[in-house]
């Protein structure tokens, strides 16, 4: 018969390896202009208002009673800051961080260390989480509901259950695919957070405020114009903004003007819509190859050489949103709005129009 028994953390599994660095320890230089860039309070955070508001009361609440934050999860396109909630956060709790990625779970095992080395309070922050195996996403029920993990050692009558209990704390969530997380995970988070785009005036804010803190001049109508075109994603205003300020540093003498905002993203390829030569290329695929459609996904991607998944995950969501494209039951579907930016003729029947 299987024996069980109670143990701690601390006393358990001691060679176990550590897990990834922690927030404060940066990689290499790329890592620490991100951090530099981000927010580092609640307070900070430009966009978003009502998930601040909701978080901050939490924290409050959580402070207060002297307790660990709940669960939480937060969903949305990548580039919304998602990843900038998960290290504001712990630095608004005073705690730690640890950081793991749903990708590289593959068992238990694999998940295991960053559970044991979680101190009370602290913060264990998986991106991608709707990457995790099954057999992980269970293994961690019991420690988000009552902090402990089961660990079976042996087989057979020889295998025994060691329950370890684990100090509280708080994991969150990061996911771009709320769809795919299952019932059971998704329900075991008490706060559940959907990121939407930005509007142009946050993103001009977030322009400015971090050409301060790259000490770079713009004046207001450049930051204007480079959040305009950067899709509403703070991520992207953020590398907008660096090649901009790249090219007025090669180009003239750093400081930032309209004129030179637009020719450098005119050399980057980013119009004044904010669509890529990727966004273009698959707007000129499916109007001059396909007649403006129905086509399906397949075969655009097969036509473009890329793989299907960017086309879905990347390229369709900003061109659906700006009303370029629609998505029908025959296949994609390219709008006048479309017609009209790329210069081309529409040829689509009647039968066609009436879909828009």
């Amino acid at each position: 018969m299987a024996r069980e028994r109670i143990v701690s953390a601390d006393d358990a599994l001691d060679d176990l390896p550590e897990p990834e660095r922690v927030w404060d320890e940066l990689d290499n230089h790329e890592q620490a202009l991100h951090e530099k860039l981000r927010p580092s309070r609640l307070e900070d955070v430009i966009g978003q208002r009502e998930v601040v508001e909701r978080l901050m009361i939490a924290l409050d609440a959580a402070r207060k009673r002297s307790e660990p934050l709940g669960h939480i999860l937060f969903d949305g396109p990548p580039g919304l800051g998602k990843t900038t909630f998960a290290n504001v956060i712990p630095k608004e709790m005073g705690t730690s961080l640890q950081i793991a990625n749903g990708s590289a779970m593959t068992a238990p095992k694999d998940i295991l260390p960053y559970l044991t080395n979680a101190s009370e309070g602290s913060v264990l922050f998986i991106d991608e989480i709707h990457r995790l195996p099954m057999a992980v996403e269970e293994f961690i029920y019991p420690v988000m509901e009552d902090f402990r993990v089961d660990v079976t050692l042996g087989d057979g009558l020889n295998a025994r259950t060691i329950n370890m209990q684990l100090r509280p704390f708080t994991i969150i969530g990061a996911t771009t695919r709320s769809g795919m997380l299952s019932g059971p995970l998704r329900n075991r988070f008490q706060l559940r957070e959907h990121l939407e785009f930005y509007n142009v005036e946050d993103l001009t804010e977030i322009i400015r405020r971090n050409a301060s803190k790259l000490k770079v001049g713009i004046d207001d109508l450049s930051a204007e114009e480079i959040g305009r075109r950067s899709r509403g994603t703070p991520r992207l205003a953020n590398n907008l903004l660096r090649w901009v300020r790249d090219y007025a540093t090669s180009r003239a003498d750093g400081s930032i003007n309209l004129e030179l905002a637009r020719a450098a993203l005119e050399m980057q390829g980013v119009d004044e819509q904010g669509l890529d030569s990727w966004d273009r290329k698959y707007l000129q695929t499916l109007i001059r190859i396909f007649g403006g459609g129905p086509a399906g996904i397949d075969a655009i991607a097969h036509t473009m050489n890329v793989a299907v998944d960017t086309l879905h995950d990347e390229i369709e969501p900003f061109l659906l949103r700006m009303e370029f494209i629609v998505r029908s039951p025959r296949g994609r579907l390219a709008r006048q709005a479309a017609f009209d930016h790329m210069g081309m003729q529409n040829n689509l029947d009647t039968d066609q129009r009436r879909l828009f």
